[in-house]
């Protein structure tokens, strides 16, 4: 009996999700478990797992397809995923005559409804139709590939993913590059005209010789661009800048570096200074930890401090919590931990949930100056950047200190700029004197 393959439950505010891939293919073998297609929503990708022992069906949703809760996007059926024998042992003399009668029976035709599977060879089926799943079918037509031209690397012959893409590489090089790729470039294929957005064909009807490759992009990346447009357009944003001298939080770190790792089992970076800082200037300047809703402004007394994080798939904005109650190594520890979760693809979407305030560090990239978007719906961000040496007038003498750009982008509709530059200022403060940081952090 077939079970069916439902979407689960997305996570709080999320109704809907897109099929990334299909990690097995129709009539894979699979086991309770197995990981059998990878969802994509706004916040973090997840895999569905197969329930039971079976053969992978049918699949009901393409990748690509947008899925909502509770939706079925496959079956699971009985079996072992193994093919029947194309050939049958011959009678002899010793058979008996039931077993004979028998065998007579089940060579006899069946009802074309009940032979769909059988006599398959190469993944092609006595009817004519290739075996693949749908996905890889759909991508077939796209690059107008002949399923029947290719000899499936699939169990009993059927055609994959990898199969197509293959062929879609050899048809695009073209047939001169099979034989003499390292002898001399490939050979663009003449084919019928299309429009340039059309599989990475031009105008003039000639393949773009593999110098354009069409990739689809994520859900999380569709999001990340939608949540940026909408911050442009929903806030008067505007951005105000200073610059930090890091010598004094440079020199404590690089004293006590050592003792706080042996202690605490986590490295001291400059994230848990900006962190701390942050909080304390949030405090000075509760507007900026603050969210609009219609006309009223939400003001927020705990600090959820968002760190984005640059992964694969685009930028993602884990949240330490409450961090206000943490030491330097709640922080650091709570940092470092998300920051491989991101990497790893297993944030959660509690680890992305809210924030009040968020901080990104352009430097670890080397930029030097940047104008942060928001992280809507919260109402200002600070970017940190590269700690360059610069000559600096200190007490009438030029001296070469580390300076780092600080930028704070925030929403004038509800932070006066006045008070966003007093809050630059006072980071800047605790920075250049991080043993206030214990007392304002």
């Amino acid at each position: 009996m077939a079970v069916e393959i439902h979407v689960p439950e997305l996570g709080e505010s999320v109704a809907d999700a897109t099929v990334g891939r299909w990690l097995k293919g129709e009539g894979d073998a699979v086991s309770a478990g197995d990981p059998l297609v990878e969802l994509e929503t706004d916040k973090i990708n997840f895999e569905v797992e197969a329930e039971q022992d079976g053969v992978l069906e049918s699949i009901a949703k393409n990748e690509g397809d947008t899925v909502n809760v509770g939706e079925v996007i496959g079956t699971i059926g009985e079996g072992d995923g193994s093919e029947a024998p194309t050939t049958e042992p011959e009678e002899t003399e010793e058979t008996e005559p039931e077993q004979a009668e028998a065998r007579a029976e089940a060579e006899q035709p069946a009802p074309q409804a009940e032979t769909t599977e059988e006599a398959e060879a190469n993944g092609h089926r006595e009817d004519g139709e290739v075996r693949a799943s749908p996905s890889v079918k759909k991508l077939a037509q796209e690059y107008e590939i002949d399923l029947s031209s290719i000899s499936g690397s699939g169990s009993g012959g059927r055609v994959t993913r990898d199969d197509v893409e293959r062929m879609i590489r050899e048809q695009d090089r073209g047939p001169e590059t099979t034989t003499r790729e390292a002898e001399r470039p490939a050979q663009p294929k003449q084919q019928a005209p299309q429009t340039a957005a059309e599989d990475g064909h031009a105008e003039d009807g000639h393949v773009e010789d593999g110098r354009e490759e069409r990739i689809r992009l994520s859900r999380r990346r569709q999001t990340i661009a939608a949540r940026l447009v909408e911050a442009q357009q929903t806030a008067a944003m505007l951005t105000t800048f200073n610059e930090v001298d890091m010598t004094a939080v440079m020199e404590l770190r690089n004293r006590r570096k050592a003792d706080f790792q042996e202690r605490t089992g986590v490295k001291l970076g400059f994230m848990g200074f900006f962190t701390k800082a942050a909080i304390g200037a949030l405090k000075a300047f509760p507007k900026v930890n603050a969210e609009l809703r219609d006309n009223e402004l939400i003001l927020k007394h705990y600090y959820d401090i968002g760190v984005a994080v640059n992964t694969e798939e685009g930028l993602v904005v884990p949240v330490v919590r409450d961090a206000d109650t943490k030491g330097f190594a709640g922080i650091e520890s709570s940092i470092s931990e998300l920051a491989k979760k991101a990497r790893d693809g297993k944030l959660g979407l509690e680890d992305l949930r809210g924030g009040t305030f968020t901080i990104t560090n352009g430097g670890i990239f080397g930029s030097l100056l940047s104008t942060p978007i928001l992280n809507t719906p919260q109402v200002a961000i600070l970017g940190m950047h590269k700690i360059q040496e610069r000559p600096m007038v200190v007490d009438g003498e030029v001296k070469v200190r580390p300076m780092m750009y600080l930028a704070l982008s925030y929403d004038h509709r509800i932070i006066d700029g006045a008070d966003a530059v007093q809050f630059l200022v006072r980071i800047k403060e605790l920075i250049e004197d991080p043993e206030s940081l214990l007392l304002e952090g």
